[in-house]
């Protein structure tokens, strides 16, 4: 995977173009995909000026894109949120945002078989890459809160949308809330212990998060016979 980062002339653009160079956000991103996954082919990870906020996986040039207006939108997302460094919580979402374009890579490269929606399951893959332990057998901490940056995030949208009527219920991707309750309750369901806080106050209700243990374990079950064969 080889990463560029290409020109910005808006000033939504070259605000989120500085926030992925500053972090040298597609190096590390292609460094770890580069560590992780027999590609059988390059694969372009580019950061570009997109118009809109948004990131996409394309099979016919090989690219996965992260437009610097996604990183801008993040970072009003969490700047509202009034958190202490909403620069780190943007590339924390970013990072998300990329293992869940990987997950429609991985989908297409390999051929592999899913059953249910491909942007639910493209989710599923970002949870299970940052939440996979590590050599020493630990899940990074980093990890972990991109996962709970991310869930920030889709509840941040969530709440700009206001009320979803038809089309947004019929879409592709399920409801922002939904998919923050989604990453929450893998994360939680990985280690319940560790990730009680997730439980209850604005965060999972109860009733959701006695089914996510078994949630987390069928889904890393599942992405491990997936990717298995794919992995260095």
């Amino acid at each position: 995977m080889n990463p560029r980062y290409d020109d910005a002339t808006s000033p939504e653009a070259k605000t989120g173009r500085d926030i992925q160079q500053e972090a040298n956000l597609l190096n590390h991103l292609s460094e770890s995909v580069n560590n992780t996954l027999k590609l059988p082919h390059d694969i372009q990870l580019v950061g570009k000026q997109c118009d809109t906020a948004n990131a996409w996986w394309d099979p016919n040039d090989n690219s996965v894109t992260l437009c610097y207006e996604e990183a801008n939108e993040g970072l009003e997302i969490y700047t509202k949120a009034g958190d202490a460094d909403p620069r780190a919580s943007t590339v924390n979402g970013e990072i998300a945002t990329f293992y869940h374009e990987l997950g429609h890579m991985v989908i297409s490269l390999y051929d592999l078989p899913i059953t249910g929606r491909e942007e639910d399951v493209a989710d599923q893959l970002s949870a299970y890459i940052l939440l996979t332990p590590g050599p020493d057998g630990k899940v990074d901490p980093g990890n972990v809160q991109a996962i709970k940056d991310s869930a920030r995030e889709f509840q941040g949208y969530a709440e700009a949308a206001g009320e979803l009527d038809d089309a947004d219920l019929a879409g592709g991707h399920s409801p922002n809330k939904v998919r923050a309750f989604n990453m929450e309750c893998w994360l939680y369901g990985s280690n319940p212990a560790a990730n009680g806080d997730l439980v209850g106050d604005g965060h999972l209700p109860q009733s959701r998060a006695e089914l996510c243990e078994d949630e987390w374990d069928k889904l890393s079950h599942a992405w491990s016979q997936l990717l298995g064969p794919h992995l260095k």
